[in-house]
């Protein structure tokens, strides 16, 4: 005879009419009052009992007790509906774009419980041989806040995507900075379109586009106070951008920049299209119905430009003439802490690492110092009398050892 399951442990049957083994669950009661049953089925008598179990374990870690077929897909779906709160329309388009090329079409059919680290290392390996290196990681990201999003939602126990490292993808397009004769001629360029003064700034401040997209009258001081001691040069204040919630990237790319003559001819010039002196609050770089430009306008203003300049308009990006700048300065000798404090970097790391093709003056304070410290034997020896030793030619002088050649 059969032994009766003991209390607690659910119950097996057999369905004669769905000619399956069904495996039922009494999980407590629900705030109504009304017992909370969970059932699942299997084909063999085994295949009911461990779907009993599971559903008996993920109880007792405290795991609601939905849908037994939620899938990555759902997972992921579920984040990019509630998830994604504060961030802007343009990015949710992003987000959601990879999540369904990249996410829910390779790997969505996959039982989220099911899934593992060696899942998420196959799907990264096979992604790596067509995106980015930067794709990937962002994808990685997204899984890996769905994944973070189910956990706390109790429909899975871990989240195994933080267990995986992201490899190397495709090389993604380098970013470039002008030359000094193209930079003129895109200045030159820019002097026959609608955008010259939004040219003139980036290039030659080295703004943000979102900065100067967000860019008010009032932030703007085309005098400066040449009586003051000292004399304060005419300026702009970066204390917004269009990013989500107004604020600047970090805190420290809130700043005061000085404008070179050129910037501040370009802006008064500005002013005067408008037929009137504009109003504090109003955008200084906006449509034509005067609402803020998006990054559309600004890219298909910049493309024209690039032409009429004789560059390949394909080849640019409007955030490249930030590049530009740091390039230009730093082949003028500036040092690097200060183009770091130029263009809001919080460090000069950020400022070596995203623009380290750009960083060209050689830096020659330490060789200077040593030479003082150790000065060049040879130098000295040229100095003394004819009984000196010789110097060896090159291919005797050793690694420090004496007697070898």
């Amino acid at each position: 005879m059969t032994a009766r399951r003991s209390r607690g442990e659910g119950g097996l049957h057999w369905d004669e009419t769905r000619q399956r083994w069904i495996a039922t669950a009494a999980l407590g009661f629900d705030t109504r009052g009304k017992r909370i049953t969970k059932k699942a089925s299997g084909t063999t008598k085994t295949a009911a009992k461990n779907k009993l179990k599971e559903i008996l374990r993920d109880h007792e870690d405290g795991l609601a007790q939905g849908e037994t077929n939620y899938r990555v897909a759902d997972t992921v779906r579920d984040w990019l509906t509630y998830g994604l709160a504060g961030l802007t329309a343009a990015t949710i388009d992003n987000y959601t774009t990879i999540a369904n090329v990249r996410i829910i079409a390779q790997i969505g059919a996959r039982r989220l419980r099911d899934l593992s680290a060696q899942d998420v290392d196959r799907w990264l390996l096979a992604e790596s041989k067509s995106v980015s290196t930067r794709t990937l990681r962002l994808m990685h990201s997204l899984l890996n806040r769905a994944v973070n999003h189910a956990m706390a939602r109790d429909k899975v126990k871990r989240n195994v995507v933080t267990l995986c490292q992201v490899p190397t993808g495709q090389e993604g397009r380098r970013s470039k900075s002008l030359t000094l004769d193209q930079a003129v001629a895109v200045l030159d360029a820019s002097e026959r379109t609608a955008l010259p003064a939004y040219i003139v700034l980036a290039l030659l401040i080295g703004a943000r586009t979102e900065e100067l997209r967000a860019l008010h009258w009032s932030e703007v001081d085309l005098v400066g106070r040449p009586d003051a001691t000292p004399p304060e040069p005419p300026s702009i204040s970066v204390l917004r951008s269009v990013r989500v919630g107004g604020d600047t990237k970090t805190k420290k790319s809130r700043r005061r920049l000085a404008m070179p003559q050129r910037c501040v001819a370009a802006l008064l010039l500005r002013r005067k299209l408008l037929g009137r002196m504009p109003a504090g609050d109003m955008l200084v770089f906006a449509t034509a119905n005067g609402t803020q430009l998006d990054a559309h306008n600004v890219r298909r203003s910049f493309r024209k430009i690039l032409d009429t300049a004789g560059l390949d308009a394909g080849q640019w990006t409007p955030r490249e003439m930030r590049h530009s700048f740091v390039s230009l300065l730093s082949d003028s000798g500036m040092r690097i802490e200060d183009i770091s404090r130029l263009v809001g970097h919080s460090g000069t790391a950020t400022t070596e690492r995203v623009y380290r093709q750009q960083i060209r003056p050689v830096l020659e304070g330490g060789a200077v110092t040593m030479d003082g410290i150790f000065p060049n034997r040879a130098t000295d020896d040229s100095h003394s009398d004819s009984h000196s030793a010789p110097i060896p030619p090159d291919d005797v002088i050793t690694d420090g050892l004496t007697g070898t050649g």
